[in-house]
């Protein structure tokens, strides 16, 4: 038996149910459209609507080494086009006219996959324990939101999906206890990416007041033309008409095209500048500053982040059975890629951000499971944040820890997080020992 509770935002009543110590309104419709098409936000309706199912996701392939590493099931969720859909996440005991911090979680997975309602994105813990409200955003992904065609198909489908999100967000949220003047976009990975791509749109401010951007692979978010050019062609072939699963399976080829432009190819699909609601390439800086002085920007990645592929590199395992030099050149080559795709970029990011008049801190998250072979990788922040100890138990990425660790070191990377949210000052520089450390830009 579900207990009920009755929320009446804008939109129209929203029917959602009580789990533990938190409240949930999970898979509202925050916008619609057809396949290939801007989205529209929803109608406002006036018959309850029974907010108990979490999102679908959107179609998407098998991914079985994420699957591994993460804990992950192909198939967790239903997919679905009709995906632009949100989850609400709040206090047991919020009262409607609370105004708690808002953080809106925007899931990663290389635009390809991934689902805002994922059991290891469940944000119970982090609402719980630091009494803020969190709404996780599923969007459109890869053929069906991140690639423009020769024949009109428009880019940055998922990203208009995002600013719907968030529209939403900002009419709709003070029913659920949170404060539409206090927002903290949150994202790692492509989530990540795509914050930082919000910022440079006119509308960011209004919409959230903070940032914290995780692990974002802005080191190749530039000189993506030619590689989208390709891709599109290899896309064209795809219709209005063409089966879902056709559509995904057409992706991995249109991925492949992409295969000679290098490091590019690490994530094929993704934002495109020129095609709204982005700015052209060369004017992205100047769409950066002018947001910047309404955002606070926390920005960061982990001391490891190539660790988590390197497993799936055959020459680099064989290089790292090497006697002696074997694992100095894999760190070697872990460095590089992390410098490159993810270091240097965040702290021109956040350099850039501050000489705007925006005010910037940058992380690093160094904690990792003793002896493990991913050691301090990309997405080893997601335990620190969502989940419970069933999500991870057993989980590649942390296995050498026990659970009491994680969840230790997690409760203050939460606090952490949250008190950002808050709108906490943050200081010169500070951390959490063993774990992370930050400073201002």
């Amino acid at each position: 038996m579900i207990s009920e509770a009755i929320f009446s935002p804008p939109c129209g009543p929203v029917l959602g149910w009580r789990d533990g110590d938190v409240l949930r309104a999970t898979g509202i419709p925050y916008a619609t459209a057809a396949r290939f098409q801007p989205p529209v936000p929803v109608p406002d309706w006036t018959k309850p609507f029974s907010a108990t199912s979490l999102a679908p996701a959107c179609p998407q392939g098998p991914v079985p080494f994420l699957d591994d590493v993460l804990g992950t099931r192909y198939g967790e969720l239903p997919g679905s086009e009709d995906c632009q859909n949100l989850s609400i996440t709040m206090p047991g005991d919020a009262a409607a006219d609370e105004r708690l911090p808002v953080m809106v979680w925007i899931h990663g997975g290389s635009y390809t996959t991934g689902s805002g309602d994922l059991a290891i994105f469940d944000p119970a813990v982090l609402v719980a324990e630091n009494r803020v409200v969190v709404v996780s955003v599923t969007y459109r992904l890869g053929l069906f939101g991140f690639l423009a065609t020769h024949n009109g198909r428009p880019g940055n489908l998922g990203l208009l999906d995002q600013l719907e999100a968030f529209r939403w967000v900002r009419r709709n949220i003070a029913a659920f206890g949170g404060d539409p003047g206090r927002v903290t976009a949150f994202g790692q990975s492509a989530g990540g990416d795509a914050i930082a791509h919000l910022m440079a749109t006119p509308e960011a401010p209004s919409l959230f007041q903070r940032a914290i951007i995780q692990s974002a692979p802005l080191g190749i978010a530039r000189g993506r033309a030619k590689m989208n050019h390709a891709m599109g062609i290899a896309a064209d072939a795809v219709t209005e008409d063409t089966p879902a699963m056709e559509v995904v399976e057409r992706e991995a080829h249109v991925a492949q095209v992409a295969r000679r432009f290098g490091m590019l190819a690490a994530m094929p699909f993704g934002t495109q500048y020129g095609h709204a609601p982005l700015p052209e390439e060369e004017d992205i800086e100047a769409a950066w500053n002018r947001s910047a002085p309404g955002i606070d920007v926390l920005i960061g990645h982990t001391s490891e982040e190539a660790r988590l592929f390197l497993p799936r590199n055959r020459l680099l395992m064989r290089v790292q059975g090497v006697p002696v030099v074997g694992a100095a050149a894999v760190r070697a080559v872990d460095r590089v890629v992390t410098e490159t795709v993810y270091g240097r970029a965040a702290r021109r990011f956040a350099r850039r951000h501050a000489r705007a008049g925006g005010r910037a801190h940058r992380y690093i998250l160094h904690w990792h499971a003793p002896g493990n072979i991913f050691g301090a990788a990309h997405t080893i922040d997601l335990p620190l944040l969502f989940g419970t100890r069933s999500t991870w138990e057993g989980v590649g990425l942390i296995a050498g820890a026990g659970w009491d660790e994680v969840d230790a070191v997690g409760r203050q990377v939460r606090a952490l997080w949250a008190g950002f949210a808050r709108g906490d000052v943050l200081g010169d520089a500070g951390g959490i020992p063993g774990a992370l450390t930050y400073q201002a830009a």
